[in-house]
């Protein structure tokens, strides 16, 4: 028998400020997304389990397109398994609007597909429900 957890989707969405940016090309380092996996991660565990949770590792972490400063990001975890304590995510992060600094300062577009920037399998553990 399913948990009726599993299949959970819980969507983040977030402006990626400038002040965020380290390299050249205004590229956001891949540890950004990663701290958004970690929001909506605890967004999950408390839907789940009315309790944060703690992130306890990462399986497969795929970093397939750069993150801009000026992109707006959407993040999403599906809950694909649920043990007593655990419960595994699959995690993405697309960019769903670019900034377009080549048509102004402050120009920007909604992508007509969105380009997905970072894929993970993770894990997160809740309190034990027995105590």
């Amino acid at each position: 028998m399913s948990d009726p957890r599993e299949g959970l989707r819980v969507t983040h969405r977030r402006y990626v400020p400038y002040a965020h940016a380290h390299y050249a090309g205004h590229l956001v380092d891949g540890a950004y997304a990663l701290g958004l996996f970690g929001d909506v991660a605890t967004e999950v565990c408390i839907r789940t389990d009315g309790d944060e949770g703690l992130f306890a590792s990462y399986s497969d972490v795929q970093f397939r397109a750069p993150v801009r400063a000026g992109d707006v990001l959407e993040v999403t975890a599906v809950v694909t398994r649920v043990g007593r304590r655990s419960r595994t995510l699959e995690l993405e992060a697309r960019v769903v609007c670019r900034g377009r600094p080549d048509k102004g300062e402050s120009a920007a577009e909604v992508l007509d597909e969105p380009i997905v920037a970072v894929t993970a399998t993770g894990t997160v553990v809740v309190p034990d429900p027995a105590r």
